[in-house]
């Protein structure tokens, strides 16, 4: 699916644990060709609605939906059926939806290329080499968030925003029209969070992409984002004027 444009819909969505609901009634639409920025206190519950997006957490009640667009000029417009991820396989959620999670796997002792041909283990499998095209999808990836260069290099020898960016690669290389990140600026210095949101936002415009990260920074969503959701005892969208008001209240 990762040639088809598709808008992420959350339909009445409760998450947390049996003995611990986080939220509940959740409902938005997440569109492609835009960077969307998740917001909220911390506590609020925006990595566990992340992994319940993603699929790696199941939800409490209602529905996460997958809804192809036939354009990005017309994302109202249907032409196929739309999907439920919680009724998908592993191997299909993976090649609908990358996840960055702010906790990476263990991957020491690898190469920059190796974590990032990690991305085509949807399309090859676990022991499944890659063919020529696998390894041009990940030469692109590497390109894209600009670190060819480190493509030899041990990643353990990396920045936390270089890794980052590596992780990114991963994400691009599963070649997924929804990309889920979670808190994808943390622990990073000024600079990189800008270049890190700078790529983010031309990764969704240029691209197409269905592209939902959370964040605690409120200017750089401010600065960079398409479109803000707030998740406090709801989820709701708002705009750039409610945004700075929203800013105003938490400076209180």
């Amino acid at each position: 699916m990762s040639d088809k444009l598709l808008s992420l819909c959350i339909d009445d969505l409760s998450i947390g644990y049996v003995r611990h609901p986080v939220a509940a009634h959740l409902s938005a639409a997440i569109s492609p060709g835009m960077l969307t920025c998740l917001l909220g206190v911390n506590g609020a519950g925006k990595s566990t609605l992340l992994r319940t997006l993603s699929g790696l957490q199941p939800p409490l009640g209602g529905r996460v939906l997958l809804h192809p667009m036939r354009s990005s000029s017309s994302p109202t417009v249907e032409y196929e059926e739309v999907v439920d991820v919680t009724t998908m396989s592993r191997r299909q959620r993976a090649r609908c939806i990358a996840v960055v999670l702010t906790e990476h796997p263990d991957v020491a002792r690898l190469t920059v290329r190796e974590v990032v041909s990690m991305g085509r283990m949807p399309y090859t499998g676990f022991f499944g080499g890659l063919s020529s095209e696998d390894k041009a999808v990940v030469d692109k990836a590497l390109e894209q968030v600009g670190i060819a260069g480190y493509a030899s290099r041990d990643i353990q020898t990396l920045s936390d925003g270089e890794r980052q960016k590596v992780m990114i690669a991963k994400a691009l290389a599963q070649q997924t029209p929804v990309i889920l990140l979670d808190e994808p600026t943390a622990f990073l210095d000024y600079p990189s969070k800008v270049e890190m949101m700078k790529l983010l936002h031309r990764l969704a415009v240029s691209s197409g992409l269905t592209i939902l990260l959370s964040t605690h920074d409120i200017h750089l969503a401010e600065a960079f984002a398409d479109r803000y959701l707030i998740l406090d005892t709801t989820l709701h969208a708002i705009s750039r004027a409610a945004l700075h008001e929203y800013i105003e209240e938490a400076k209180r």
